[in-house]
């Protein structure tokens, strides 16, 4: 080895060493949390994960993990939410089967295109089968049997399932995994207005689920033609961002798929308005409009890199498994023994009395651990408040209350309680999403010049610029924004390490300055522009 490259090597091996040394937490034993979230966040985000035991790495293969009781209790609160909200929309659950033929791939080419390196099955069988990446071509041969006149419309079936996405780089718990739980949601309408109406209710349902259930802003918008789902007519989205990267991330999709796949399935009525003649053939046939809508496990992980902090997680009141922990403070070995039970006894009341109000309580008696112990083990585990009861609490008729978010403490009185826990549960939950919005929106900046994209890009920023629409343009934006050092973190293979991507096409349109038909140019080239544009380096 030259002397130059020993002396590169040693540089980059005392670098190493000096952000690890910054990203170590002091006095940080192995049951918290080791690293800063802003030092080294992948290592933060693996720590968080496995220490609060919301998930466990599945040794037998990689990229697949076990959902642990804490985070699949998330999930289960946004399928409540999202399960409810559909079937008043007339959807109805149903259940296909996992696997999907050779043959019936073959019929949606152009579909699976997109999904073809991540198909996982078996090619040894006569006529091979796969594992869904998604449930297209498995359910639209059976849409065909069962709609034969409009009358059958609209047909509107979801599925809560997992489905396995196989060949990818660079696993990420909850974001990028070989398998993971989703609902998918398929309609069939009689006209395109109908379909069009549903897109939109359903991605407002996402957007519920992730700013008024996980405290996560996100901006809804339509994916270009570049970014849109295989095969569909158009893809609406919500975006997120991760602060500590800099980054975006889809959060959920609601599709329009148009004629395509009725055209190539064959899913046909007969026209109402067209009759057939007198001899009750050669009526007109017409195609029908479908939709297809999916929320992912991913938006647990979003939730988590958003609002974790260096102590752990930090969860929404709307879908903690434990809202409120309760713990018995000041006692010693010196405290008399009748002392010590009428606090137990009174931590058992507060937690049946919040129970009885449909909070979420739960109270900490192991007399292994101290307080301090117990703070930590809660806190890891992003329960949003802490109420703390001694003898001296007793003497007053009151708790102390302490939020996971804030750290902010205030006596309640015993009276009030109910009340109160109630309250400050609502306005954690409410905080917690403004101070995750004010982020977002100090991050998203409007770029009108091209030397400007970059270096915004480089501050951890998304940009709003104005854009042509053009897939070349797309594309040259890709390679000219695209950088040496690559970072850390994984993402999407469709969204290469160095460069930005279209993320959306956002619905609310920024308006100083607006975009001039015929004037304004695009950011990246001669042609005009047509929108605002969010372009963006993404997960």
């Amino acid at each position: 080895m030259s002397t130059k490259n020993k002396i590169q090597q040693s540089h980059e091996v005392t670098m190493d060493s000096t952000k690890k040394n910054e990203a170590h937490i002091e006095g940080a034993s192995q049951i918290g949390i080791e690293v800063r979230k802003e030092a080294d966040f992948s290592t933060w985000y693996t720590q968080v994960l496995k220490r609060s035991e919301m998930l466990e790495y599945y040794e037998e293969v990689s990229g697949c993990y076990i959902i642990r009781p804490l985070a699949y209790n998330i999930w289960q609160e946004i399928q409540n939410f999202l399960d409810a909200s559909i079937k008043e929309m007339g959807v109805e659950n149903t259940y296909f089967p996992m696997f999907v033929s050779q043959r019936q791939l073959e019929r949606e080419k152009d579909h699976v295109e997109g999904f073809a390196p991540e198909v996982a099955g078996s090619s040894e069988m006569e006529n091979p089968i796969a594992i869904r990446p998604t449930s297209e071509t498995v359910m639209y041969p059976y849409f065909a049997k069962w709609i034969r006149t409009h009358r059958d419309l609209p047909l509107k079936v979801n599925q809560w399932c997992n489905v396995v996405r196989w060949e990818f780089k660079k696993p990420q718990p909850f974001i990028r995994t070989r398998e993971f739980l989703w609902q998918e949601g398929h309609t069939a309408h009689f006209t395109q207005e109908e379909a069009d109406l549903e897109v939109r209710d359903i991605l407002e349902l996402y957007r519920k689920v992730y700013e008024d259930l996980l405290a996560v802003p996100v901006i809804k918008g339509v994916k270009s033609e570049k970014e849109k789902f295989a095969g569909g007519l158009y893809t609406t989205t919500i975006e997120g961002f991760i602060p500590t990267t800099g980054r975006g991330i889809q959060a959920a999709t609601s599709h329009c798929l148009g004629q395509n796949f009725s055209k190539m399935f064959d899913i046909l009525i007969e026209d109402p308005n067209a009759p057939a003649g007198s001899d009750g053939k050669n009526a007109k046939k017409l195609y029908v409009w479908q939709n297809s809508w999916g929320l992912t496990t991913r938006s647990i992980g979003v939730m988590v890199m958003i609002h974790g902090d260096d102590k752990g997680l930090v969860l929404p009141p709307q879908v903690a498994q434990i809202q409120v922990i309760v713990i018995p403070c000041g006692l010693t070995g010196k405290t008399p023994e009748e002392e010590k039970k009428n606090v137990e006894k009174k931590v058992n009341e507060v937690v049946e009395e919040l129970k009885s109000a449909g909070i979420r309580a739960k109270s900490d008696l192991r007399d292994t651990h101290t307080p301090g112990y117990k703070f930590n083990h809660w806190e890891l585990r992003g329960v949003p408040l802490r109420l703390e009861i001694g003898p001296r609490d007793l003497t007053n008729k009151q708790v102390l209350s302490s939020r996971r978010d804030t750290s902010a403490k205030e006596p309640i009185p015993l009276v009030e309680l109910k009340t109160r826990v109630s309250a400050i549960l609502k306005t954690i939950q409410k905080d917690m999403f403004e101070k995750a919005k004010k982020i977002y929106d100090a991050h998203r900046k409007i770029v009108l010049k091209w030397e400007d994209f970059v270096p915004s890009l480089d501050d951890k920023n998304l940009v709003l610029v104005p854009w042509c629409e053009q897939e070349k343009c797309e594309d040259a934006i890709k390679e000219r924004s695209s950088r040496s050092n690559a970072e850390q973190e994984p993402e999407d293979d469709k969204a290469p390490s160095m460069g930005a991507k279209s993320l959306c096409i956002p619905f609310e349109q920024p308006k100083n300055p607006p975009i001039l038909e015929g004037e304004t140019t695009c950011i990246a080239c001669d042609a005009y522009a047509k929108r605002y544009a969010l372009f963006g380096r993404s997960y």
